[in-house]
């Protein structure tokens, strides 16, 4: 029987499906790969967890709220707070925000098709009645445009979904960190196990979306939808953010004439995977604020290497970017063997052709990425 694992593929990256077939990774082992993917995961993930958080607020707290002054405090208004926050000695909460619109322009996934069904629709205007029935304003701006308010019930069903689904990666993030200091994980196919594992130890978490309005709670996404974390959170998000993202404003043209963006948002290629780090530290650049959130949580091991570099902490945020999208291509990895349609090892022949189609569509999306750049 010919082993299709071993068959010639011919692919330009064929480096990376031989990689994968092989259990390795799509980022090459080596002791300071591990060293940066750990260590810039330890400070993603108490960013995440910050994030995940505030997202979550924001949808039970904060819905259908028209002018959300404070929903970046969590609950706490002192006039400290408020300093540190007009003085930006904060978490950069608004790079959340751009991720979840990212994710709800793009769509995809159990949830967008739910939050356009009628069910969803029906939840929704009875919310907004409760909600306003001593409010005429706002009830008659619902009779007026009743897929308005609607559409920011929409808005914060992706608030609270993008809130669970980094809930469960901070976790997974940092108890990798703590397994890293413990000596249990010394390369980075032990880093992509222990990231599929997270994933698929979760993969069916229900995705549910609950708010109180005056004692009452009322159900805006049912556990009875069957909304899970892995089909219906995690794989819309790393195709909205990871592959195709949006074009950061002044490093593009957006003029039709120009042809410089896709027509069609499904050729977009602006994810994590895809970025040029130079750029971080731009204004107008979204993932200059995750960088610059996570430089304050850097591990010491982490940080001492950026100092040593040529231009020490003079471009801090590109190197921490460098590092980041290493260890997205290590989430990357976990993420296409988790979905791997059978088991790599499998002794059938039809198993192991199909196995191999699947990893060529994946190569095919990344050809343009910056895979060659962080192998390096």
């Amino acid at each position: 029987m010919l082993n299709m694992k071993n068959k010639p593929v011919n692919h330009p990256l064929v480096e990376y499906i031989q990689r994968l077939q092989t259990g390795q990774a799509l980022l090459k082992d080596s002791p300071e790969n591990v060293l940066e993917v750990v260590g810039i995961l330890k400070s993603y993930g108490v960013v995440l967890d910050a994030y995940s958080k505030n997202l979550i607020y924001i949808a039970e707290n904060q819905f259908l709220v028209n002018f959300p002054f404070f929903k970046y405090f969590d609950g706490e208004i002192s006039i400290q707070k408020l300093f540190r926050h007009w003085w930006h000695d904060r978490i950069n909460f608004e790079y959340a925000e751009y991720c979840m619109k990212t994710m709800m322009w793009h769509g995809g996934g159990g949830l967008d098709a739910y939050l356009d069904s009628q069910e969803f629709a029906d939840i929704c205007k009875v919310v907004i009645n409760i909600k306003f029935k001593n409010n005429p304003f706002m009830l008659g701006i619902h009779q007026l445009f009743p897929d308005f308010l609607i559409e920011q019930l929409r808005v914060s069903a992706y608030y609270s979904g993008l809130g669970q689904f980094w809930q469960v990666m901070a976790n997974i993030f940092l108890t990798l960190s703590d397994c890293y200091d413990q000596g249990k994980i010394k390369s980075i196919p032990e880093v992509v196990k222990y990231i599929k594992a997270g994933l698929v130890a979760d993969a069916l978490k229900p995705i549910t979306y609950n708010v109180k309005i005056r004692d009452k709670v009322y159900e805006i996404i049912p556990k009875s939808v069957s909304l899970t974390f892995l089909a219906d959170t995690a794989v819309p998000y790393v195709e909205a953010v990871f592959f195709r993202g949006t074009p950061f404003l002044g490093t593009v043209s957006l003029n039709a004439q120009a042809y410089q963006v896709p027509p069609d948002q499904s050729r977009f290629q602006y994810g994590a995977l895809y970025a040029d780090p130079l750029p971080i530290g731009s204004a107008g650049i979204p993932p200059t604020l995750l960088m610059q959130d996570m430089r304050h949580y850097l591990p010491e091991y982490l940080h001492n290497i950026y100092r040593r570099s040529p231009r020490g902490e003079d471009d801090l945020r590109v190197q921490i970017c460098m590092s980041f999208q290493k260890s997205m291509f290590c989430v990357t990895t976990a993420a296409i063997l988790g979905l791997l349609p059978y088991p790599m090892d499998t002794e059938n022949q039809s198993e192991q052709n199909a196995n191999r189609v699947y990893l060529e569509k994946w190569m095919d999306r990344l050809k343009t990425s910056q895979i060659m750049e962080v192998n390096k």
